[in-house]
């Protein structure tokens, strides 16, 4: 019972990344994060599409969320030109690459409280 109530007041964010190659060295630089729980799950095909790739999932209170999406611009820094993270909470997406992480913070805190 006790481990239910535990992820009762948590979120979860799910993140695609554009070169599958990444999904893993993301997934690492996440299981740094503390009080957050990082997976692979399997993406869902989008209309007309055959297949999909795999996804991180994160789940972690709002605060250890905060703390997961901070490290991603410095990520997305490290890698080539063009690469983007898709992200998804709450149902609402939002594609991360090197153009806009300026305003990521204030982006995703507005996602977690809608």
């Amino acid at each position: 019972m006790a481990s239910e109530n535990r992820f009762a007041d948590h979120q979860e964010i799910g993140l695609a990344v554009s070169d599958p190659s990444q999904l893993a060295a993301l997934g690492e630089w996440l299981r740094d994060v503390p009080h957050a729980s990082v997976q692979v799950s399997p993406g869902q095909p989008g209309p007309g599409e055959l297949g999909a790739t795999d996804v991180l999932t994160v789940l972690a209170s709002s605060s250890g969320l905060i703390a997961a999406i901070r490290v991603l611009p410095e990520f997305i820094r490290s890698r080539r030109s063009g690469f983007r993270i898709e992200t998804t909470v709450g149902g609402k997406k939002f594609v991360l690459d090197a153009t806009n992480t300026d305003n990521l913070i204030q982006v995703i805190e507005t996602l977690l409280h809608d």
